[in-house]
């Protein structure tokens, strides 16, 4: 059974950082493009940044220059760092991996989310 467990969200003052971490079992996420998706109250789910196998990586314009993201394999896990946060970072952040493979078949896994919320 395939799980992705979230964790480093939290409260965080304007300006502030965080790091997000995404741990995956039950595959071998070294295969996978993994990613940060993040969903504010009242607005649909949008792209953070993924990261593919060939470390690749793809970013929402907005966020570029206040957002990194990395994986380790070895661990199974990827992670997002974030500086400069404002209080429209406010939302929840979910970890996705995806694999295409064979003609159309798609392996696309969710983590439950973690909420980060950027006030003072």
């Amino acid at each position: 059974q395939v799980q992705l467990v979230e964790s480093g969200g939290g409260l965080v003052q304007p300006g502030g950082s965080l790091r997000l971490s995404c741990t995956a079992s039950g595959i071998n996420i070294g295969i996978y493009t993994a990613g940060w998706y993040r969903q504010a109250p009242g607005k649909q789910r949008e792209l953070v940044a993924t990261t593919s196998p060939r470390l690749n990586t793809n970013m929402a314009d907005s966020l570029k220059g206040r957002v990194t993201i990395s994986r380790d394999n070895a661990k199974n896990t990827v992670y997002l760092q974030m500086s400069s946060l404002k209080p429209e970072d406010t939302a929840v952040y979910y970890c996705n991996v995806r694999l295409a493979w064979g003609q159309s078949n798609v392996d696309d896994y969710w983590g439950q989310g973690t909420q980060v919320t950027v006030s003072s």
